[in-house]
C-alpha cells in the first residue's frame, strides 16, 4: 500500500501480529498538539474529500449523507459560531443531541476550540441536570429541542445553576436559546488551529453509569481518540469500504467507541439512525436497506433480535457483529449464530477506558467469554487480599497505569482531576476469571457477588442458565439476606411477550437451574416482573432489586 492510500491511523499507530495474524502488540506516536478534528477529520477531507463519512437516517427514514469534506467545513463554521457565543478553550459544554447528525459537527467544533464536551442522554430530569451542571461546572449546553429536554435544563438553570450562561438549541427553537441550525452556517469556514492546543488537554468528560451510587466524572484527553484504533480495526473489524452501525445514543461513551473516532481513523463510514424507540423489526430491516457491513449492540438488543424470526430478514450484507455493554449470555450467541452464521465477538471496556478485553479479528470466540487481553493495557486479576490471582481463580479486573492513549486521566471532583490508584492499580469493580487459554469470563460486579452458605456466587453464571429458557426475556440474579445462609439467591425475571407467569413456572425454573449448575446455585426465590429497574444507560440496577422485598 502506498503512502497516499495507507489508512490515516498508520501515521500514529504501529501494530504487530502473531503467527495467526492476530493483534499482539500496539504502540502509539502522538504529536504534542494532536487534535482529532484538525489531524484526522481535516486530513481525511484532504485525502478523500468526497468519501461518505456519515449516513444519517431520521425517524421518518429521511436520509442525509455527509462526506469528510462536508463535515470538515461544517465543523469549521460551527467552531467560529460557538467561539462567537463565548465558548473558549477549557470551557465545559453539555451535549444532549440524541442521534442527530449535528453531534458530529458540534463535537469536532469543540475539539477545534479546545473546549470539553460532556455528552449526555436526553432522558435526564431537572435533578439530573442540576447535579451534572454543578458538579462539572458547565458553562454551555447544546441540546435537542425534543422530549422536553429544554424545559428540564431551563428549570435546573433557574434553580441555581448560574454557571450555565450559554444555551444553544438544535432541531428547533426555544425562548432564550440560540438556534444552532439557523445561525451557524453563516459563519466562516476559516478557523486557524490554535497554537495552545495540547494532546494532554481535557477533551471529554463522561458521567459514569451510576449503578451503585451517584455518577462520577471520567475525564479523557485528546490522545484518547487514537486508543480506539484497536476498538474499530481489531474488534469491530470495520471495512474502509463498508458501513458500520453502532446503535448507541450519542449521550453515552459507547457512541464515540462505535460512531466516530476509531471508525474514521480506519476511514469507515458510520450510520446513525435517529429513532425514538427501539423496535427489533425496524432495526433488522435496516441491514438490507442501507447495506450495513459491521454492527455492534448491547446484549439486550440481541435478546430482542433472537425472539424474532431472523431468517425472514435479509442480513446478507452483514459480515461481522460485536456485542458489548454487559456480559453475553451463551444462549444469545448460539441462537444468533444458528440464524445468521455469524459469531458474536464480545468485548469489554469501561467509560474510563477503551477496549480492555476482546475477541479480536482472527480469534475463535468462546461463547460467553469476553476474550483476551488488549495489548494496550497492563491488566491483571486481583483477589480480595490485594494479591494477584492465578489462572482459574476469580479476581477483580485491575489496571496498572501505563500512559496508553485511551486510559482516562482520572475523576473530576469539581476542582481537580484525580486518578484513583491508591495501591498502584485502577480498580474496575468488575470480577472475572481467566482460563488456561487466556480467555476471560465475567463473574459480576464486586458489589453483586452473593455469599450463600459459605459459597461465593457470581450472578452472571446463573443468569446465563436462566436465559437459555425460551420464555425468558431478561433476568437479574441477586442475593437476599437470610438468617441461616447469610444470603439466598433470588432471580427476578421478565418473561417474553405473550408468556404468562404461574406458580408452577417458578418450580420449573428452579429445577432447570439445579440441573445445569451446582445445586447450591439455584434461586430459592423467583419473582416475575414486567420490567427490570435500569440506569438511564440501560444497565440493570441490582442495587435497587436488592433493596426491594422478596
Amino acid at each position: 500500500m502506498s503512502e497516499d492510500t495507507e489508512l490515516i491511523y498508520k501515521k500514529y499507530v504501529k501494530e504487530s501480529f502473531d503467527g495467526n495474524g492476530i493483534l499482539d502488540g500496539v504502540s502509539f506516536y502522538v504529536p504534542d498538539n494532536f487534535n482529532f478534528a484538525f489531524d484526522i477529520l481535516d486530513g481525511l477531507a484532504r485525502k478523500c474529500p468526497d468519501k461518505v463519512a456519515l449516513v444519517w437516517v431520521g425517524k421518518n427514514k429521511e436520509r442525509r449523507d455527509f462526506t469528510y469534506r462536508q463535515l470538515s467545513e461544517l465543523s469549521l463554521k460551527a467552531a467560529n459560531y460557538l467561539a462567537s457565543l463565548g465558548i473558549t478553550k477549557g470551557d465545559k459544554v453539555k451535549l444532549v443531541l440524541k442521534r442527530h447528525y449535528q453531534f458530529w459537527i458540534i463535537i469536532n467544533a469543540l475539539h477545534r476550540i479546545g473546549a470539553v464536551g460532556i455528552p449526555a442522554t436526553h432522558l435526564l430530569t431537572r435533578k439530573d441536570f442540576e447535579y451534572r451542571f454543578n458538579t462539572a461546572g458547565v458553562k454551555a449546553i447544546i441540546s435537542t429541542c425534543e422530549d422536553g429536554v429544554i424545559g428540564a435544563a431551563d428549570e435546573a438553570i433557574a434553580g441555581g445553576c448560574k454557571d450555565v450562561t450559554i444555551k444553544v438549541s438544535v432541531n428547533g427553537t426555544a425562548d432564550g436559546w440560540h438556534n444552532f441550525d439557523g445561525e451557524f452556517e453563516a459563519h466562516s469556514k476559516d478557523f486557524a488551529r490554535p497554537a495552545n492546543l495540547k494532546k494532554t488537554d481535557y477533551m471529554l468528560m463522561y458521567f459514569t453509569s451510576g449503578t451503585t451510587g451517584y455518577p462520577k466524572i471520567a475525564v479523557h484527553d485528546f490522545a484518547y481518540a487514537l486508543g480506539h484504533v484497536v476498538t474499530a480495526r481489531h474488534w469491530h473489524n470495520v471495512d474502509p469500504d463498508g458501513l458500520h452501525y453502532a446503535i448507541s445514543d450519542t449521550g453515552w461513551a459507547k457512541s464515540v467507541w462505535g460512531k466516530l473516532y476509531g471508525q474514521w481513523l480506519c476511514e469507515t463510514a458510520v450510520l446513525s439512525y435517529d429513532f425514538d424507540k427501539f423496535e427489533a423489526d425496524d432495526i433488522l430491516k435496516m441491514f438490507a436497506d442501507y447495506n450495513i457491513t459491521t454492527f455492534c449492540a448491547p446484549p439486550t438488543m440481541y435478546r430482542f433480535f433472537i425472539k424474532e424470526d431472523l431468517k425472514s430478514y435479509n442480513l446478507s450484507s452483514l459480515k461481522y457483529a460485536c456485542i458489548a455493554g454487559e456480559a453475553l449470555n451463551p444462549e444469545v450467541f448460539e441462537q444468533f449464530k444458528a440464524a445468521t452464521g455469524i459469531s458474536l465477538m464480545e468485548g469489554y471496556g469501561q467509560t474510563e477506558t477503551t477496549l480492555m478485553l476482546g475477541n479480536y479479528v482472527g480469534m475463535t470466540p468462546k461463547p460467553g467469554s469476553m476474550g483476551r487481553l488488549s495489548p494496550m493495557y497492563d491488566m491483571h486479576l486481583m483477589g480480595s487480599d490485594g494479591q494477584l490471582v492465578k489462572a482459574g481463580e476469580t479476581g477483580e479486573i485491575v489496571l496498572k497505569p501505563n500512559g496508553v492513549p485511551g486510559m482516562f486521566k482520572g475523576y473530576y471532583d469539581g476542582k481537580e482531576v484525580k486518578f484513583p490508584a491508591p495501591d498502584g492499580y485502577y480498580h474496575t469493580g468488575d470480577m472475572a476469571w481467566c482460563d488456561a487459554d487466556g480467555y476471560y469470563w465475567f463473574v459480576g460486579r464486586t458489589d453483586d457477588l452473593i455469599k450463600t452458605a459459605g459459597y461465593r456466587v457470581g450472578p452472571f453464571e446463573i443468569e446465563s442458565v436462566i436465559m437459555e429458557l425460551p420464555y425468558v426475556l431478561e433476568c437479574a440474579v441477586t442475593g437476599v439476606p437470610d438468617a441461616t445462609r447469610g444470603q439466598v439467591i433470588k432471580a427476578t425475571i421478565v418473561l417474553a411477550a405473550g408468556k404468562r407467569a404461574y406458580e408452577g413456572l417458578k418450580k420449573k425454573i428452579q429445577e432447570y437451574v439445579k440441573k445445569h449448575t451446582a445445586p447450591y446455585k439455584y434461586p430459592r426465590i423467583v419473582e416475575f416482573v414486567a420490567s427490570l429497574p435500569k440506569t438511564i444507560s440501560g444497565k440493570i440496577r441490582r442495587l435497587e432489586i436488592r433493596g426491594s422485598k422478596a
